[in-house]
């Protein structure tokens, strides 16, 4: 989504509520493995080798965090906050692979909103299948001003 002259910011701090709830749902697919990898040049045979994968004890290839972390980002970035929001700071435990063509949902709640420092705290929890945790962490936001 290119930005134009008169797009709608995302949400203020006085705009956001504790408790404020988002939920994101993304399947994995192989275009977007591709496009990680072309853009990183990450050539970690993990990722995408399936006779290499079998050798380890994730059996198959799995999903990079770093492509994880970037569906997160680019939620806060469209919806939570929104446009406009910069992220200060992150914690983000991986707990459990994610694969190739698993579908992952995403829990965002906004647990703490300092006015003065104007810092939104945002609660992750990612799951597969349902009811696996596969992430959880804090994410520090500046919503727009």
């Amino acid at each position: 989504m290119l930005l134009r002259k008169g797009m709608k910011i995302g949400k203020k701090i006085n705009d956001i509520v504790v408790g404020e709830r988002l939920q994101i749902t993304e399947k994995i697919e192989d275009k977007d493995l591709l496009l990680y990898l072309g853009l990183t040049n990450d050539s970690n045979p993990l990722y995408v080798q399936h006779d290499y994968a079998a050798e380890t004890s994730y059996k198959k290839p799995i999903v990079p965090t770093i492509m994880l972390n970037g569906i997160i980002t680019s939620a806060i970035s469209k919806h939570m906050p929104g446009p406009g929001s910069h992220i200060r700071e992150q914690h983000l435990i991986y707990l459990e692979p994610v694969y190739h063509y698993e579908t992952i949902e995403i829990l965002f709640e906004v647990q703490q909103i300092d006015m003065h420092l104007n810092i939104v705290e945002i609660l992750v929890n990612a799951y597969k299948n349902k009811n696996i945790p596969v992430i959880q962490g804090i994410i520090k936001v500046l919503p727009p001003n």
